[in-house]
């Protein structure tokens, strides 16, 4: 069974950055597809970034490109999610998320989520 744990959310001030963390633990997930979403209240869930197993393809959707850096450490087990020019209406519960299937691109649905962790951009 693989469990992810999302870290790295916060408060933060409009224009600053935050990086996150999601760390896999049960089996190794290198093999994995890795995506990052965020849900606001009010709002549907959104992908916000993908990377696959190589780290070789990548994603981003609409409102972060140009701002956010997907990457990963297979060697660690971890993705992380940069977020730089924070804005007030990046806020938002974002959730980190695996697959290990065979996908098309960008991906469309994972198999695990991790808890979720808070940002929140003030003015």
């Amino acid at each position: 069974q693989v469990q992810l744990v999302d870290s790295g959310g916060g408060l933060v001030q409009a224009g600053g950055s935050l990086r996150l963390a999601c760390a896999a633990s049960g089996r190794t997930l290198s093999s994995a597809t890795m995506g990052w979403f965020r849900q606001a209240p009010g709002k549907e869930r959104e992908l916000v970034a993908a990377i696959d197993w190589s780290g070789g393809m990548r994603y981003y959707g609409a409102s972060g490109k140009g701002r956010f850096t997907i990457s990963r450490d297979n060697a660690r087990n971890t993705a992380y999610l940069q977020m730089n020019s924070l804005k007030v209406e990046d806020t938002a519960v974002y959730r980190c998320a695996a697959t290990t299937r065979v996908v098309t691109w960008p991906p469309g649905s994972f198999d695990y989520w991790g808890q979720g962790t808070q940002v929140t951009v003030s003015s």
